[in-house]
């Protein structure tokens, strides 16, 4: 048997509004939306998919991490080919640039709802 990632689940106290950002900003397809869930795909690709569910009481991890505080359990890595123009981009859709950069070719962000993800360049 072989065993291969199907989907990411990201947890959201407004699915339909979070994959609407993921969607504008990957260029993915949305599959299927009911006001608990919400399911994202590539144009080209069945799977992996990225899915969003209801979680109310979702508490924003906190970035840089930091003993005794909300801990960041993943985040999403994007390649991206221009790191300064996709940040941009990015933030014109609702994200937010952190002050916290670990290193260079990375932008680290927060979607509109909190969730940390990186911008980065190949190689990077």
């Amino acid at each position: 048997m072989t065993t291969t990632l199907g989907a990411f689940i990201i947890g959201t106290p407004d699915p339909p509004a979070l994959a609407d950002f993921y969607r504008a900003l990957l260029d993915w397809v949305e599959v299927e939306r009911e006001p608990q869930w919400v399911r994202l795909r590539a144009p080209e690709e069945e799977r992996p998919g990225l899915s969003f569910q209801l979680e109310s009481d979702h508490t924003v991890p906190v970035w840089p991490p930091r003993p005794g505080t909300q801990q960041m359990q993943a985040h999403l890595d994007l390649q991206v080919d221009d790191l300064e123009s996709e940040v941009e981009r990015a933030c014109a859709l609702g994200a937010t640039l952190e002050e916290h950069q670990p290193q260079e070719g990375v932008r680290v962000l927060r979607d509109p709802h909190g969730h940390v993800f990186c911008l980065f360049l190949p190689g990077a």
